[in-house]
């Protein structure tokens, strides 16, 4: 099962190429499906605007004619701090999702590092959620929930999420997003297979950073200097019974940059196949 893993790329690994050549890469490269994010211009990694100025439905059927599937759309940060402008966020991740055909979207809980008891701010989280289960419901679509391994953030663990998540009812319409690097930093050894919805993978192999230094901008392709044992945490899912796409998530400049980036992708999966039939 393992060697036969579904990948998927997440448009942070290469924020350079617009919309449709970013799906063409996906396909060059065998992969399943793509996730594609609202947010590049904000982090200043491109100037064009979500769906490259196309309309969302353009931009999903080119990905269907392409066979690759529109797993995603990323993100509604913050949505655990709900507001009338989270909402109007929200509800248009929504509606571009439904006009492009993805089947989920995502929520980024708050990595604000702001200071509350465990009452409040798991409160707030089930508050966000049942407010949003009927906008996906009407929708048909999933929502993604990933928790942040930082410790300035809101909401770390897995099991949190999905305890929030059974008490707004929401086990039909809610999935995790299984982060390697974010499971990796909140310590985390428990698994949910069935609630999830995508994993994301990424490596960090500097030596001289320590766990609690990590940051978005270490994180790589996986290769054999990987620290995150991503290769662990992949085998374990896979073992669970885990079938969905294994998504790749790096951060770092240096990929990003990279004028061999498809061949160096080419590489990181041949690596992942070796090792999980090792």
């Amino acid at each position: 099962m393992a060697r036969n893993i579904d990948f998927a790329l997440n448009h942070i690994t290469a924020p350079r190429l617009g919309s449709r050549d970013f799906i063409d890469l996906a396909a060059r490269l065998g992969c399943g499906g793509v996730e594609l994010r609202n947010d590049l211009a904000d982090k200043n990694l491109t100037s064009r605007d979500f769906f490259d100025g196309e309309s969302p439905e353009a931009i999903g059927a080119y990905a269907r004619e392409k066979g690759v599937r529109l797993l995603g759309l990323s993100e509604a940060y913050g949505f655990n701090r709900w507001s009338e402008a989270m909402k109007a966020k929200v509800e248009l991740l929504i509606a571009q999702a439904k006009e492009s055909g993805a089947e989920s979207i995502s929520l980024i809980p708050s990595n604000d590092g702001v200071k509350e008891t465990d009452e409040a701010r798991l409160g707030a989280l089930r508050e966000a959620l049942a407010i949003i289960r009927p906008m996906i419901e009407a929708a048909g679509i999933k929502a993604l929930i990933e928790p942040l391994g930082f410790t300035t953030s809101s909401l770390r663990l897995k099991r949190e999420a999905v305890e929030a998540i059974t008490a707004v009812g929401g086990n039909d319409c809610f999935r995790l997003v299984h982060d390697t690097f974010h499971h990796f930093l909140a310590g985390e050894t428990e698994y949910f297979p069935d609630m999830t919805g995508i994993v994301h993978i990424s490596g960090v192999v500097d030596p001289e950073v320590a766990t609690n230094q990590m940051q978005d901008g270490h994180r790589i392709l996986v290769d054999d200097r990987d620290r995150l044992s991503n290769i662990g945490q992949i085998r374990d899912l896979s073992g669970l019974g885990y079938a969905g796409a294994y998504s790749f998530e790096p951060f770092a400049t240096s990929v990003h940059a990279d004028p061999a980036l498809e061949n160096s992708l080419r590489d990181s999966i041949a690596y992942i196949r070796a090792a999980l039939a090792s």
